[in-house]
Formats: C-alpha cells, sequence, structure tokens
C-alpha cells in the first residue's frame, strides 16, 4: 500500500486543533481514523495487475536523434482505474516525461508515449512499467512493476557525413568529371584533350599529337574496385577519454566516412572491429546496403579492457586480403602500446599492402601545451610537449616502414583521414 500526500495533509490538517486543544485519546482516534479511511482506499482502487501492456519502440535510431516508447494499457478489471504510469528506462536512453495519468473505465484502452534521445549507442532495453492505482478517496494507492520488454536500437551517431559533400566533390575532379587529372600505379587511361596552361607535360601524347597537328595530353582516372579493408582497434588504448567521450567515437566516425567515401569511389569496403577476438565484421555488403551494415554492426561495438593482438590483426587481414589493397587501422598512436605491438608486425602488413593509421589526438594535451600561467601551467606545457615529441618520433618511425599516419584531434579525424583516401586515390597508391 503506497500512501499519498493526500493521506498526510489530512493527518496534519485533522491533528493540528487536537494539539492546540488537546483531548486525551483524540490524537490516537483521528490516526485510526485516517488508516481506515487509506485500507477502505486501497479495497475500492482498481488491481494495477489487471491491465494488459503491449509496447511499441521505434526503429533504429541513430545517437542523439528522438525515439519513442509507446505503451498501449488496456483495462480488464472491474473498477475504474485512475493511475499513474511510469515507464522506466536506463538514464543513458533520456527518457523524458515518463510518468503519465491515466483515468480507465473498465474494457477500455489509452495510449502514452515516452519521448527518448538516447545519449549512447547499443541496444537500450526497457526496465519494468510501475502501475500505481489510486482509490476514490486519493488516499492510498495500490502498485505493482510489470515487465514489460522492449530494445530501442540507437547506431551510431555519423556526424562526420557533414564532410561528405566535400569529398565527394573532389572525387569527382579526381574521376575525370572536372580538369584535374593524375597518374600513378592506381591510375588508368581515360580520353584524350587539348594541351591547356597548367597541364602536366608528362601527360602530353606525342604521337596523337603528331597526327592532330595539336598537342593534346591524355586524362587518367582513379582506377575504381579496390579492397579497402578498415580495422577498427577496441583494446584497452580504445577506452581512453578523448574530451567527454572514449578514443573509440570518433574512431567510429573516421569509419563511417571513409566507408561512405571509399564506396561511392567504386571500392569494395569491408570492416572489421577486433581486439583479441572479432567484435564487428562487416564483409560481402556493397552499394546501398554497405552503410546501414557496418551502421548497425558498430552500433554496440565497446571497448574491451584487453591489450590488442596485433600479430592477430595480420593474420585477419591475410585471411581476408589475397591482393594488394588499402588496410586502415584505427588505433591508438602512444608510444608504448605502438613500440610493444604495431611495430613488430608492420612490416608483415606494409609489405603487401599501403596501411593508413589513423589515431587520435588527446584534446587536453593540446590544451596543456599552451598553458604558461604559473609554474605548475609550464611543468604542465613541458610534460605535454615532450608527449607530443615521443608521439611525433613513433610516427616518423611507423613512416620510415612505409606506413601513412593520420594523427588528428578527434573532430579532425574524419575529415583528414578522408583527404588522406583521396590523396593516395590520386597519387595511385592504392
Amino acid at each position: 500500500m503506497a500512501i499519498t500526500w493526500r493521506a498526510v495533509a489530512l493527518t496534519a490538517v485533522g491533528a493540528l486543533p487536537v494539539l492546540l486543544w488537546p483531548v486525551p485519546g483524540t490524537v490516537l482516534a483521528w490516526a485510526v481514523l485516517v488508516v481506515l479511511l487509506c485500507v477502505l482506499d486501497v479495497a475500492l482502487a482498481a488491481s494495477p495487475r489487471a491491465v494488459a501492456i503491449r509496447r511499441e519502440v521505434t526503429g533504429a535510431v541513430r545517437l542523439h536523434e528522438p525515439a519513442r516508447s509507446r505503451l498501449t494499457l488496456t483495462h480488464t478489471g472491474a473498477r475504474r482505474l485512475r493511475a499513474l504510469v511510469r515507464d522506466a528506462w536506463p538514464p543513458s536512453a533520456g527518457a523524458d516525461h515518463n510518468r503519465h495519468r491515466v483515468d480507465l473505465p473498465p474494457g477500455e484502452s489509452r495510449r502514452v508515449d515516452t519521448g527518448l534521445r538516447p545519449s549512447r549507442r547499443g541496444d537500450l532495453r526497457a526496465d519494468r512499467v510501475t502501475i500505481r492505482s489510486a482509490g476514490p478517496l486519493g488516499l492510498a494507492a495500490r502498485q505493482a512493476s510489470i515487465a514489460v520488454p522492449g530494445t530501442q536500437r540507437v547506431l551510431p551517431e555519423f556526424a562526420s557525413r557533414r564532410h561528405l559533400p566535400s569529398r565527394l566533390a573532389r572525387l569527382r575532379e579526381m574521376d575525370g568529371r572536372a580538369a584535374v587529372q593524375v597518374r600513378g600505379q592506381g591510375t588508368e587511361f581515360d580520353s584524350l584533350r587539348e594541351y591547356v596552361i597548367g597541364d602536366d607535360v608528362r601527360s602530353i601524347d606525342w604521337r596523337a599529337s603528331a597526327r592532330r597537328n595539336d598537342v593534346v595530353v591524355r586524362t587518367w582516372r582513379p582506377e575504381r574496385d579496390r579492397r579497402v579493408l578498415i580495422v577498427l582497434d577496441t583494446s584497452r588504448t580504445s577506452a581512453a577519454r578523448t574530451g567527454e567521450e572514449p578514443r573509440l567515437e570518433p574512431s567510429v566516425e573516421a569509419a563511417l566516412l571513409l566507408a561512405a567515401l571509399a564506396s561511392r569511389a567504386g571500392d569494395r569496403v569491408e570492416l572489421l572491429a577486433y581486439d583479441r577476438t572479432v567484435r564487428a565484421r562487416v564483409a560481402g555488403a556493397s552499394g546501398p546496403r554497405l552503410m546501414p551494415a557496418i551502421a548497425d554492426a558498430l552500433a554496440d561495438v565497446e571497448p574491451s579492457l584487453v591489450e590488442a593482438d596485433w600479430p592477430g590483426v595480420v593474420a585477419q587481414v591475410q585471411e581476408r586480403l589475397s591482393q594488394r589493397a588499402l588496410v586502415v587501422l584505427l588505433s591508438a598512436l602512444e608510444p608504448a602500446a605502438v613500440e610493444n605491438g604495431l611495430l613488430r608486425v608492420v612490416d608483415q602488413l606494409a609489405s603487401r599492402h599501403q596501411v593508413v593509421l589513423a589515431s587520435v589526438r588527446d584534446p587536453e594535451v593540446e590544451r596543456l601545451r599552451t598553458g604558461r600561467e604559473d609554474v605548475a601551467a609550464l611543468f604542465d606545457a613541458a610534460a605535454a610537449e615532450r608527449t607530443e615529441l615521443e608521439r611525433m618520433a613513433v610516427a616518423q618511425r611507423l613512416r620510415s616502414h612505409g606506413m601513412e599516419v593520420v594523427d588528428a584531434l578527434p573532430d579532425d579525424l574524419a575529415p583528414r583521414l578522408a583527404d588522406a583516401y583521396l590523396a593516395l586515390k590520386a597519387a595511385g597508391r592504392l
């Protein structure tokens, strides 16, 4: 039995005169009367378990987008139901106004909606639905919590898609639809056109120029149907905080933007989330099926507090790729982790594939590097500068092994990685 504020107020109002003009036994009699009224009210209240509940949840939504949980309440009891209904969700679901007052005659139904705005990826599971059924006097209520399963699927936000139009414009230029020509190992002949000032003289086709009595140049376009394997490191280094979120979050954004760009470029994209075991994998999807498949696979990927198994990463790459491809490693450029892990296997990867390491920088370190306010800030700046020098040294060692390194702040990682992909494609290195 749950006591309402009305019962408390009734007790206080009745006890006040008794306290001012005390009469023996009056307080006890008043308290007994209130208790009896509460018991009677509970007896007359509709049973909260005489309610059939059905839940409907919005389909998969992206992070921070609004969703909805709808409860359909059907009263199967004999008394009128006056109740407060609470639709419980975990805090990360961002449930808004999840308490609803309903007044249901027997045999009728009502729908109540709870707004959701998720702040975390993955499957958010609803908690119990609590019904507090009040009596006609409103002094006391019967309460029951009923399990009504429901799961809201939350996909990655993909906020980096705002960078996609500008990168696609550059891709169209590289693809021969504008006046930009490139040539390299990964390019193929497209067409001939007249020479204009600024063209690379190495692109002049002298035989065709002699036949036409005019200078003409060859245009080249990047080859399509290349293999791109995105490896997302989900080991302990991905759990480190960069600002308000783990390092894994900007890495997921970078993976999504690169996958969208590479698929539009005509390349075959695969995704692998790995630490010591495969956490997610997308292979064989293309066209309009690729991005939904990647978003769904990355929805419930979380950091694992284990060391990365880099020999295992090499084995996974060799198992999936038999020809030269672009392998993008979304991992941490931490000196200790790289020297004890990635550096030991970098030659096995770089000798057969074009490898890019994309890493997230810590904004706090960048802030500390500029501190000069006092002695403590100066020491912090010196430590941050030393950390930066160590990262630069490790990055240089990786580049000496033939690996490209992209090291950027969380908001800049996705566009910087997309630019690196376009640069490699333009240079014919894929």
